[in-house]
Formats: structure tokens, sequence, C-alpha cells
């Protein structure tokens, strides 16, 4: 009953995640989420994990994911931080690094969770809106401000900086934290990782749940200087010192070092989001160019509501958001080929004259 509710609770506006329906056949595209699962190497390692173990608690430090991490970037384990999903990872950077009396700047068009974060930690923040090409400008964040935290690829619009553009941006803020939020850099951007030996002030956030399919085991991991990574221990073990559990220690590990699983499956998804966008087109769809496992992209003359509305009748779900600038664009996931042709199906018969 709300009249219990400490007073910040009444203000805040939480972030809304992606439907998850129990429907018969769905075509479920709406999410994000890899269609073709985690690695057999990283389920067998869950099973192996399912031990009486578990009675105990996990290792604190997941010093052996870290250490797999460190060795696959060719860093210390000392510049790597590890959470329950890369959100909780994300949460713990907006209370460690990010909340300082100048704004926080991000994009207007962004990660929903952003704003949610700084609602709830009382961040200041502004809002740089993306150009009209739904484009992050660089020269938009030469402006005083706290921090900066940037997705690349951006979400939900799946467009990608260049290495050269974040690099400016870290020259231009040198007193600065950066934070870039790479969830979906593996299907077509460039990671700023390399460029964390070279500066202080960048954080890199990865996860788990996209590239390596992993949705539902929950881990995130962070990239940085030593003196950034001690701030979000501070926090982590200030608010729960034992995030990652046995399980998904095992898998995690397992996960990213089976290097041909995680090759061959990004591989696939950038492959059929190539294909899926050019269909798109055709249907007379404007698709944003997309370096993530989804596309954005809207109908010539029908509203992004309707669409999805029309779709959902079909037993095909993708995402809708109401927010002003992108209300009539549709973020669709990457599923297997044989779900995008379903897509496909439903969108020519929903935008078929005789529908209309």
């Amino acid at each position: 009953m709300s009249q219990f509710w400490s007073p910040i609770v009444h203000t805040l506006t939480p972030y809304v995640a992606g439907e998850q329906p129990k429907v018969h056949d769905l075509v479920k595209l709406n999410t994000n989420e890899n269609p073709y699962g985690p690695s057999p190497r990283a389920l067998a390692a869950i099973a192996s994990a399912a031990t009486n173990a578990l009675r105990l608690y996990p290792d604190p430090t997941s010093h052996r994911l870290r250490t797999v991490i460190a060795e696959g970037y060719g860093l210390d384990v000392s510049n790597i931080f590890v959470g329950n999903g890369s959100d909780e990872v994300l949460a713990h950077t907006f209370q460690a690094l990010l909340n300082h009396d100048a704004p926080l700047l991000f994009p207007d068009i962004t990660y929903g969770f952003y704003p949610a974060y700084c609602r709830l930690y009382g961040i200041n923040f502004r809002e740089v809106p993306l150009d009209g090409s739904m484009h992050v400008q660089v020269s938009d964040y030469r402006q005083a401000c706290g921090a900066i935290i940037l997705p690349n690829p951006n979400a939900p619009t799946g467009i990608a900086l260049k290495l050269e553009d974040i690099e400016a941006l870290l020259v231009d803020h040198p007193s600065q934290v950066m934070v870039i939020d790479e969830a979906y850099v593996d299907f077509g951007g460039q990671s700023a990782v390399p460029l964390v030996a070279r500066y202080p002030n960048l954080l890199v956030i990865q996860t788990f749940s996209k590239s390596r399919g992993l949705a539902g085991l929950r881990v995130g991991f962070a990239i940085g200087d030593k003196a950034l990574i001690e701030g979000l221990e501070r926090v982590k073990d200030s608010f729960n010192a034992y995030p990652l559990d046995h399980l998904a220690i095992a898998g995690a590990v397992a996960a990213f070092e089976d290097h041909a699983w995680f090759e061959e499956q990004r591989h696939r998804i950038i492959a059929t989001r190539k294909r899926l966008s050019l269909s798109l087109q055709k249907l007379g769809f404007k698709v944003l160019p997309s370096s993530a496992n989804f596309v954005f992209a809207r109908h010539a003359t029908i509203s992004g509501a309707e669409l999805a509305a029309r779709l959902r009748s079909k037993a095909v779900l993708v995402r809708h958001f109401s927010k002003a600038r992108i209300e009539d664009y549709l973020r669709i996931s990457i599923g297997t080929d044989k779900e995008c042709e379903r897509l496909l199906h439903a969108l020519e018969e929903v935008t078929a004259p005789a529908h209309l």
C-alpha cells in the first residue's frame, strides 16, 4: 500500500522490461535474446556445478571468471568487475561513478534504465538529442558535465559510433568518467576496450546475455582502470557481497572460453540481420543501419503501434516504444531464419492494400 512507501518511491518511473508472454507457437522478437542459445559447453559446466557445493556461498570476488575475462582482453584481473547482469553493473556504476554536481549526459533516445537509475539515485542528468538521422553527434557532448554514458551501439536505434569518436570524447573530457555500454558490440560495433589502458576515466560494460546467449543466467562485467573498479567494488560490497552464484560463474567461464561457438552464432545473427533489413526495405520500411542483434524500422504509412498490434494478432511479437520521435518505429530482434521468414510473411499480410 502506497502509504508505507518511502518518499522517493512516489517519484520513480520504473524501466519497463520487454514482455515475456507464454503463448503457443509465438515468434518472440521483442527482447533481443539470442535465438541460438548458449554454448553447449556452458550448459555442461552449469550441470556439473549443480552439486552439494551449492550449500556454500560462492566466491565473493568471482576470481575465476574475472581472470578468464582479463586474460581474454590482455588485462589484469584488477581491471575487471562482474555483476548480476549488466543492469546491476550499470546500477553500481551510476552510484559509484556518475553522481556529480554537474549533469550526467546521455542520448535522449537510449536505454530506458539510464533515466530510471538517475531518478532512483538522485542524479542530475541532461538528455542530449540524437540528430535527425538518429545518430549520436559527439560534438553535442562537448559541454560541461559530470560524466557521460553512451551505449555503443545505441539502443534502440542500433547505430554505432566509431572508435575514434569515442576517443575524441575521452580527450575532450579527461576529468570526467565516460562509460561505454557495449551490450550489443559483438554484432558489428568497435569495442572501446583497447582504449582502457590509455584512458583511466573510461569504463566499458558488457554482458553475457546477447552474443553469448545467457540472458537467463544474469552475468555482466565492466572493464576499466583499477581505481574505477575499486569504486564499483566498494558499492557492490555495501549492497550484495555475493552477486554471482556457483552456476553463473561456471556457465560464464565456459561460455567465454568457447570462442568457436561465440564466433559462429554472432556471424549467423549478423548475416540474418542483413537479409532481414533488405527484405524490410522491399516492404516499404525505412531501416536504420544496425550494428546490433536487432533492427529499428518504421513503415512508410502505418504507425508503429498499429503494426505491432497487427503482428501480435499473427503471433509475432516485436517491441514498440511510445516515446516521442520513435513512436512509429519497431525494434525487431534478430531471430532464426525461420522466425524472420514468419515475421516477413506476417508483415506482407498486415501491410497489404486489402488489409488497409
